[in-house]
């Protein structure tokens, strides 16, 4: 950094912005190595990013040491070298370059370039003409940094992604990394439990025994009834009761209940969340219970079941038969009569034959007196179905991915 005359005033250490929301972060100024010191060198006070050195408008100083305020991240410090997660691709990326640029009247930190640099990848500047970098916009902040996590947090592009592509990001996250993904994620404890489902289970295990009892019991009361039991299954022998007794009674009894049966059966593998109605209710009613079953999966809502009085099995029909029938008409007149169901005792690779014969997204699972006792959905059956190091393999990308966002 050098006066009007050219003379050296201190060399540049970092380049100062402020996080503001959606908008870009805002150039608010450098921090200087002056005489052994770091101090504050306002933006204003900058004639020009383009030169080397920077020159200044004045060669007056505050020597104060620099103290870095609320909201503000350091680009060379906080975010150039690190790991930023690329919203866009669902991937961690490494910023190497960053690029500065003039919007209106400030300065903002506007793309990042994450391919390998030409340059010294520290030097907080513009990049030179020719660099190709992507819109900041694309990015998430992943620095670590408690100060700005406040104004950060809240409007965190990571929850634009589903929750497999977040578990895939916790999967290849270093330990500080994680405590940030899953940070910005605990804001909506929906997704959190969405995601915990689609991790890992060693990963999960891992993650959840970090957690305090009543921690664990919030993600677990949020979780569907079969995931939350496979993780308590995992937590160590001391953790268990207390987190059930923390658990929702409704959720604590069907997590009980699955924890009785083997998880290599259909018993241990089935979910006790499904749909299900009186055999003479109407089609109508039926498709108000699943239009208003907001917190079943997908999946789940695919099929609705009849049951008598006993609970006892009568019928499956499908959505769409639901939907193409009249709303007047009962449900057990749509129904199939004799659906293929299984036991709980049922090997998981039978379960996947006759589903996959059958070409069935569900498959409800039934005692010796065909009461019903729960429904095993396709996505469970594919995860016991595929080879064991499914997680690791890299996702087959839609045809359209290289050619920018849908119109």
């Amino acid at each position: 950094m050098a006066d009007r005359s050219g003379e050296s005033l201190g060399k540049l250490s970092d380049v100062i912005v402020q996080v503001r929301g959606t908008d870009y972060p805002q150039v608010t100024g450098m921090v200087a190595a002056v005489g052994g010191r770091q101090v504050y060198v306002p933006v204003e006070q900058v004639l020009s990013f383009d030169a080397d050195p920077l020159p200044l408008s004045s060669a007056r100083l505050d020597l104060r040491h620099f103290d870095r305020r609320d909201g503000e991240v350091l680009l060379r410090a906080d975010v150039l070298g690190h790991r930023l997660i690329d919203v866009q691709n669902a991937r961690l990326v490494r910023a190497q370059d960053l690029e500065l640029a003039i919007d209106g009247t400030e300065w903002v930190l506007s793309g990042v370039d994450t391919r390998a640099a030409g340059r010294n990848p520290f030097r907080p500047v513009a990049v030179p003409h020719g660099r190709s970098c992507r819109d900041w916009h694309d990015f998430e902040w992943l620095i670590g940094h408690q100060r700005s996590a406040r104004q950060r947090g809240p409007v965190a592009r990571i929850r634009r992604l589903k929750p497999a592509q977040i578990a895939d990001l916790l999967e290849d996250a270093s330990k500080e990394e994680e405590t940030e993904i899953l940070g910005r994620v605990h804001d909506d404890p929906e997704l959190e439990a969405d995601v915990f489902e689609e991790l890992d289970e060693d990963l999960a295990v891992r993650l959840l025994g970090a957690r305090t009892d009543p921690e664990i019991a919030a993600v677990l009361a949020l979780m569907r009834s079969d995931d939350a039991a496979d993780a308590v299954a995992e937590l160590p022998q001391r953790r268990r009761q207390p987190v059930l007794d923390l658990l929702p009674t409704g959720q604590r009894a069907k997590v009980l209940t699955l924890l009785g049966f083997n998880r290599t059966s259909a018993g241990g593998l089935m979910s006790m969340d499904f749909v299900s109605l009186p055999s003479l209710a109407t089609v109508g009613a039926a498709l108000a219970k699943v239009g208003s079953a907001t917190a079943l999966q997908p999946e789940a809502l695919t099929s609705v079941h009849a049951v008598d009085e006993s609970g006892c099995l009568r019928g499956v029909a499908s959505l769409v038969t639901l939907v193409q029938s009249l709303p007047d008409a009962t449900l057990i007149s749509v129904c199939d009569t004799d659906p293929v169901r299984v036991g709980v005792d049922t090997d998981v690779m039978d379960v996947a034959v006759l589903m996959t014969d059958y070409n069935l997204i569900t498959i409800p699972v039934v005692d010796d007196e065909r009461r019903l006792l729960g429904v095993i959905t396709v996505d469970d059956v594919l995860e016991v179905a595929l080879p064991e190091d499914w997680r690791r393999r890299e996702a087959a990308e839609p045809p359209d991915a290289r050619y920018g966002d849908a119109r």
